[in-house]
């Protein structure tokens, strides 16, 4: 699996139009629009899995910096959770 991060989305895009946009450069095994748990609202930003790396890679060098509903989106190999510095604001619940 290759999954890519892809920032910078419109905030009207679904998860179904993602994954149209991507599976014309290979076989998407998952296409998600991360919303906020609150208002279930768009943040803007989503993840897209790909069955293989090569095609994986193909689609991030063809739609990063691209055009997708007048915005300008990003779009890279995802870092797994770990390598994201932890935003601890000393908070609790």
């Amino acid at each position: 699996m290759y999954k890519l991060f892809v920032g910078g989305l419109p905030f009207s895009t679904t998860d179904d139009e993602l994954q149209q946009l991507f599976a014309q450069h290979g076989t998407v095994a998952s296409a998600t629009v991360i919303k906020d748990r609150d208002s279930g609202r768009s943040k803007g930003f989503g993840f897209v899995e790909f069955e293989s790396d090569d095609e994986g890679k193909a689609a991030e060098q063809a739609l990063n910096n691209s055009d997708l509903g007048g915005r300008t989106i990003t779009v890279n190999e995802a870092r797994p959770r770990e390598d994201r510095p932890r935003r601890d604001f000393g908070g609790g619940r």
